[in-house]
């Protein structure tokens, strides 16, 4: 299928992404029926394996949202195994410096761009007509997570690397590396004086920019400040959410 978050991003628009921490298949196809451009399989902080994100791909399939994952690491093993059980993005953690990124681009692309080995197991047999091999450079997003004071330093750098679709920030731990509190929605204004940095850095080049969102208001608000991609919270977090407010309701509170 036609990458349907690359085409929003040529067209202007944003896109809001669901994000999956529950090794389920039948979670992941309920949840990926709710209305999301993309599902992110979060194999960094979630509580998923590699069989459980081919799972997860599996219910993702039905609702025609853009199945991605996050990585643990910047690895080239897990990175072309998750591409070859069908992702159509990968979001990495920690990528600090232009070396780092260069080395994203390498294991997400075939030669001559990259280093991915060949083998689309399961990516194949979805790939567009033609050849999954011949379109995959094209349409497999590359996204680096900023999320470190060093990163920032580097940030030109790191955007200048060719390849690079996006970038997605994590707001815990860029927090964390300046010593302030770890927390998603941030009102910190030094923390989004970085956000204002970022947004400009990215338009300069044509790159989306992608933010984690404890909060739909909250990404609501990204969007309008420039944003691209948008997460909120995961599943877990609006299922526990949710619950706790029925619960709440029930007893009258």
């Amino acid at each position: 299928m036609p990458n349907k978050v690359k085409d929003a991003w040529k067209a202007g628009k944003a896109v809001v992404n669901g994000w999956l921490a529950i090794p389920n298949a039948f979670s992941a196809e309920m949840y990926s029926q709710c209305g999301w451009d993309s599902v992110t399989v979060d194999m960094q902080h979630g509580v998923q394996d590699y069989l459980s994100c081919v799972a997860c791909f599996q219910g993702i399939q039905p609702s025609g949202a853009l199945p991605m994952v996050r990585v643990p690491w910047n690895e080239p093993g897990i990175i072309g195994k998750v591409l070859d059980a069908g992702a159509y993005g990968v979001i990495c953690p920690m990528v600090n410096t232009a070396e780092e990124a260069r080395a994203l681009v390498q294991y997400c692309k075939y030669p001559p761009q990259g280093t991915r080995s060949n083998g689309p197991i399961r990516a194949g047999v979805y790939g567009e007509a033609g050849g999954y091999q011949k379109t995959a450079n094209d349409n497999i997003l590359v996204i680096p997570m900023i999320e470190t004071k060093t990163a920032i330093e580097n940030i030109e750098a790191i955007l200048d690397v060719p390849g690079i679709d996006a970038i997605y920030v994590g707001p815990s731990d860029l927090s964390f590396s300046y010593g302030l509190e770890p927390k998603l929605d941030v009102e910190d204004p030094f923390v989004l004086g970085i956000y204002d940095k970022l947004l400009k850095e990215t338009g300069k080049r044509g790159i989306a920019a992608g933010l984690h969102n404890g909060s739909p208001a909250y990404a609501h608000r990204m969007i309008g400040m420039g944003f691209k991609l948008v997460t909120i919270s995961n599943e877990v977090g609006l299922m526990v959410n949710a619950a706790k407010a029925a619960v709440k309701t029930a007893r009258g509170g």
